[in-house]
Order: structure tokens, then sequence, then C-alpha cells
């Protein structure tokens, strides 16, 4: 009779994991990039985490990017609203949206699809 949990390891036995591969679509277009500041920290991205950040991607409505908002990176929740409004959300009640101004420029630098963080 079994005690205890089976391995994780056990349906890995033999072969090695790449997180290459598991956590990255396209090696040419992604980079990984240390946050800094606690703007996103209700969508799990804190001060010091690492994130991987996807420029092959097109972003969509309610994707978090890295945006260039008149020369300043940024992380930020990506809100497109009924008119096209185009509003970068932050994940924490402290910090308010940012309106768009008309003559601003903004670019999306990326998408970011994971994050790195320690647990220790």
């Amino acid at each position: 009779m079994a005690a205890g949990f089976p391995s994780p390891a056990q349906d890995y036995g033999g072969t090695k994991l790449d997180l290459n591969e598991h956590l990255i679509k396209d090696p040419t277009s992604t980079f990984l990039l240390r946050v800094q500041g606690t703007s996103m920290i209700k969508a799990g991205i804190f001060d010091g985490d690492e994130v991987i950040v996807d420029r092959s991607l097109e972003p969509k409505n309610n994707d978090v990017i890295v945006a260039i908002l008149d020369g300043e990176f940024t992380i930020k929740r990506l809100i497109i609203d009924n008119n096209s409004t185009i509003h970068l959300h932050a994940e924490n009640p402290n910090f308010p949206d940012i309106q768009i101004p008309e003559l601003s420029e903004l670019r999306c630098w990326g998408v970011v699809t994971r994050c790195l963080h320690k647990l220790r």
C-alpha cells in the first residue's frame, strides 16, 4: 500500500525539463524584465519580480503590457473601452488609471506573458 503522494518527477523520468520550451513561445522576440514598483500587485506582479515579455504578440484589451508613454516605460493593464478610448489600468487602488492624452505618444513595447517571483 502506498503512503504519501506520488513524486511529481515521476512523469518526467529520464527527460530534461526545459523552461525555455515551457515559458517562451518565440525566443527571438521574448525578453525578461525586472519590475520596479507596486502598481500591479493585484495582478500578482510585485516589486522585484521578473516578467516575461513577448514583443511579437499583438496587444488586446485587458492584456498586461509594457508600454512606453512619452518616453517612459510602465507595466499596466491595457483597457480599450467601447469608444476606442485607451486607458492604462494600475492593479493597485493607490494608483490612478492613466488616461492617454490626445497628444501623448503611446507605444506597446510588448505583452507580459508570465511573472516570476521568489517565494523565499
